[in-house]
């Protein structure tokens, strides 16, 4: 990408009721922009990065059998009544609709109701399982504590996930595999050594779920764990006899924050049962298949990224899910013609401020934009065929000869 090109501006202020650290990096650094509380969109830098994380976690899920698909946000109102789940009280997070024949239509805030309802067409016997099917989506839901930026939001991307099993072996079976999954992606995202897999409430599917919890000072939950973080619990199930379950004593336990990346649930007969999902098993008896949901926040990850890498100068984003590894800025006119050899070629990989800026607002751009990697040529460096790269998170320089760099991309 040329910066010349672009209409990618940096800001000197974020908006004043933007809080969050990340987000006032994301939207100075020209990754979103900001509609309203709660509703972002991502520019030509941030949606690079959103693609990068979904690569992630695309390649994982697709190690344990995972079919992509992508499937409608507009919902039908008559599906989600046959599981109580349209006119719910207790959390009413429906963005709905009124429509001028009648009836109502809604945005869906989730998809079990729909994938359920979806594989009945396709699933009817046990040779069609095990079935796994994700999708990343746009979902929506009215949010009334919208904030932090893009860690919590009305508009959001998700990955959600859903297995599909003849018995409650081969559903635990799989739940292990996505808990192995999820381990490499946290990993694959920088956020292995903050982020725990958690136990949760369970709900009205079973007394215990499996949140992923990074550990983060802005994080909107109260998690607690033991020395070695072998256990990790949420505040709402720190109870006598969860204690006692996990084998852990509550003074052995300390508090912090954290922030709710991902979770996973065995969902059981709770959609397939009212739903009528149904196969012949190898009797020929009709059995009612076993669910599984599991689910990361793609864009609420990305903040939570952008909040952990990023310094007093802006952003840091690890490697594997830059935008760009290198941020090309060229001083003086036989620099600028050096860099426009290198960049040809390479667009997907470098970011060529080819701007007529003084030196330090283009070094100021790239260290807010958090590029891992800036590269500087100028006569000095020509001087000794070489370029000067400096590593964002570091801060060290080195002079590289030209044809080094250029094999090095």
């Amino acid at each position: 990408m040329r910066l010349s090109n672009s209409f990618i501006k940096t800001l000197r202020d974020a908006p004043k009721d933007e809080t969050a650290k990340s987000a006032g990096f994301l939207i100075r650094a020209g990754y979103i922009y900001k509609e309203m509380a709660g509703v972002y969109d991502y520019l030509p830098l941030g949606l690079k990065v959103i693609e990068n994380i979904k690569g992630i976690v695309r390649d994982e899920l697709n190690k344990i059998g995972g079919q992509e698909v992508l499937m409608a946000a507009l919902q039908n109102p008559e599906l989600w009544k046959k599981t109580d789940r349209w006119d719910d009280q207790k959390v009413d997070i429906w963005f709905k609709t009124e429509l001028s024949a009648g009836g109502e239509l809604g945005l869906a805030p989730t998809h079990e109701e729909p994938i359920t309802n979806m594989l009945k067409t396709y699933v009817k016997s046990y040779k069609d399982l095990p079935l796994a099917v994700y999708q990343f989506q746009t979902k929506f839901r009215n949010e009334l504590r919208a904030k932090s930026g893009i860690m919590r939001t009305r508009e959001f991307i998700m990955k959600d996930l859903y297995s599909f099993h003849t018995s409650e072996e081969d559903l635990d079976r799989y739940y292990h595999e996505v808990e192995n999954a999820y381990a490499r992606i946290y990993d694959r995202l920088g956020l292995g050594d903050i982020t725990f897999e958690t136990f949760a409430s369970g709900g009205v599917f079973s007394k215990y779920s499996h949140e992923y919890q990074t550990f983060i000072p802005v994080g909107e939950d109260t998690v607690y764990y033991n020395k070695d973080k072998s256990v990790v619990l949420n505040e709402e199930v720190l109870q006598d006899d969860v204690l006692e379950d996990l084998g852990v004593k509550r003074d052995e336990l300390e508090e912090t924050r954290a922030a709710e990346v991902g979770n996973i649930f065995k969902l059981k007969f709770k959609y397939s049962e009212p739903l009528g999902l149904k196969i012949s098993d190898e009797n020929n008896e009709i059995k009612t298949v076993y669910m599984g949901c599991y689910g990361i926040g793609i864009s609420r990850v990305m903040g939570v990224i952008a909040e952990k890498f990023c310094d007093d100068k802006g952003l840091v984003w690890p490697e594997n899910i830059a935008p760009f590894k290198f941020y090309l800025a060229p001083i003086g006119e036989n620099g600028s013609k050096i860099a426009e050899e290198i960049y040809l070629g390479n667009e997907d990989k470098i970011l060529f401020d080819d701007r007529a800026l003084r030196p330090g607002e283009k070094f100021a751009d790239a260290e807010l934009m958090g590029i891992p990697f800036r590269v500087v040529i100028s006569d000095k460096t020509l001087a000794e065929n070489s370029v000067e790269i400096t590593n964002r998170k570091t801060g060290e320089s080195e002079l590289v000869s030209i044809e080094e760099f250029k094999k090095s991309i």
